[in-house]
């Protein structure tokens, strides 16, 4: 379903479109497009990162019982799934590079969800993030509500618009000249 669009002039004659929500139950906002701004129509960057915008949102308000944010659950789904990572790996697995990894883990090991450990049998100077008792535990009360606001993206985008999306989206990164990982 399409949203409504109103075309509006503005004092100086340039025809500007106002796009309504889909939902009017979840208002999120009216989005101004300016003929002026033409490129936003095309533009993969945009588009991608209001989509990326509009999703996280989304998963924020599912996972806000949990305490948890969307990334912070899937650093835990992560480590859940695949046990104690060196940081780089970590890093890899989530798309992002170690320093904004390192910022991220902070509060997750300031809360007690994670550990991140100095030294490695091999290389003392590895670091390796694995979940704690508590994090496993936060990981198994938001999974669910995880597990629910995922159906309901995937009944949203139809049961061949999720895999075709996720592809479309591993086609993008990999455009971008980055790895599309390996989850």
């Amino acid at each position: 379903m399409r949203s409504p669009q109103l075309g509006v002039y503005t004092p100086n004659g340039h025809l500007v479109h106002v796009v309504r929500p889909v939902r009017p139950d979840r208002p999120v906002g009216l989005t101004v497009m300016s003929t002026q701004f033409a490129p936003s129509t095309t533009c993969v960057c945009f588009h991608l990162r209001r989509a990326a915008r509009a999703v996280t949102q989304t998963y924020e308000r599912a996972l806000a019982p949990s305490g948890l944010l969307p990334g912070q659950f899937s650093v835990l789904t992560v480590l859940h799934r695949f046990g104690p990572q060196p940081l780089s790996v970590l890093a890899d697995l989530m798309g992002m590079d170690r320093t904004t990894l390192t910022r991220n883990l902070r509060p997750m090991e300031r809360d007690g969800l994670v550990r991140v450990k100095a030294g490695d049998k091999q290389d003392q100077r590895i670091r390796r993030v694995g979940l704690t008792a508590s994090g496993e535990r936060k990981w198994q009360e938001a999974e669910p509500l995880w597990a629910q606001v995922h159906r309901h993206m995937v009944q949203g985008l139809g049961t061949d618009g999720w895999p075709a999306l996720r592809d479309q989206l591993s086609s993008a990164i990999a455009a971008a000249g980055q790895s599309a990982g390996t989850l």
